[in-house]
């Protein structure tokens, strides 16, 4: 279903004076037109205006684009529970970060060697997997970047498990860099802040580790200090890797926030209105391990 978006300059007077104006504005419709009044009003609530005055919509379009919020305005979702996964497949020789080696997956018991260990006409499969903890979609906890932060075995699951969650989608930007102002019109206290670059388009490709998008230090200073709970990305990490320093990953640790990289199908979530899971082994001395990251969506009641 082809899905449209308007693409308009406006103007906004306030009644107490002063006025503000936006250029190549854009926002999700539903079909494929809509009425200058009902744009003026999509503004004034999604910019949160008070005391208006007189509005003009100029050099309005219809382009055919993928929506931004998944969610179109005014249409309610479903009743239900729907679960959406945000996690890649792990595959044996897959790599997921150059330098780190890929996964083996293979039998440790196979259906045909346990004829020998039970009944006729019962088998049963063992698998073994031999690879790093930085593989696939995965949560990296305190211990990942500092010797006495807490590891896996006692990161808390309320910072893990069941968490708000909104998707910062900034898919198309210009440049790398993702700073604090992406974050600024959204509400991310004691939320899981997924970020949407949607840089997952080049997993399993070369492109997927070079020139992907990241978080700079003042974004996740910005993050910590607004208290989200958790980070995510859909990219292949959430520092810039051209440099040796991880000030994000120093930053959200530091504070007890964890990082999932690696997530996918970020835009198959609304922007808010769902909780987000990514919960891994309870494993003692380790800082990072693959989750099966994904989210829940609130049913309308």
């Amino acid at each position: 279903m082809l899905e449209h978006r308007a693409v308009f300059d406006f103007e906004i007077d306030f009644s107490n004076g002063g006025a503000i104006q936006g250029q190549g504005f854009r926002l999700d419709i539903d079909g494929n037109e809509i009425g200058d009044d009902e744009l003026v009003a999509y503004i004034i609530r999604d910019l949160r205006l008070l005391m208006v005055g007189e509005a003009r919509i100029l050099n309005k379009c219809i382009v055919t684009e993928a929506h931004k919020r998944r969610v179109a305005h005014g249409r309610p979702m479903e009743a239900g529970r729907v679960l959406i996964d945000l996690s890649h497949t792990i595959e044996s020789g897959m790599v997921t970060y150059k330098g780190l080696p890929a996964p083996l997956i293979c039998d440790h018991l196979s259906y045909v060697a346990s004829y020998e260990v039970y009944a006729d006409g019962t088998e049963f499969q063992i698998g073994r997997i031999d690879m790093v903890a930085n593989t696939g979609t995965y949560v990296d906890v305190p211990s990942h970047r500092y010797r006495d932060g807490d590891d896996l075995a006692h990161a808390p699951l309320d910072r893990l498990s069941a968490l708000p969650g909104v998707v910062v989608r900034v898919s198309g930007m210009s440049g790398r860099a993702i700073d604090w102002q992406a974050f600024a019109a959204t509400d991310v206290a004691s939320k899981a802040i997924l970020v949407q670059t949607d840089w997952d388009r080049h997993w399993r490709t070369d492109q997927y580790f070079e020139g992907h998008p990241y978080l700079t230090a003042e974004a996740s200073t910005y993050l910590r200090d607004q208290g989200a709970l958790l980070v995510g990305i859909d990219s292949l990490n959430i520092d810039d890797t051209d440099s040796n320093e991880r000030p994000v990953h120093s930053t959200l640790l530091a504070a007890g926030i964890p990082i999932v990289e690696h997530l996918t199908n970020l835009g198959a979530l609304p922007v808010s209105g769902f909780t987000f899971n990514a919960v891994p082994p309870k494993v003692a001395g380790m800082g990072t391990f693959p989750v099966r990251a994904h989210a829940v969506l609130d049913p309308m009641t």
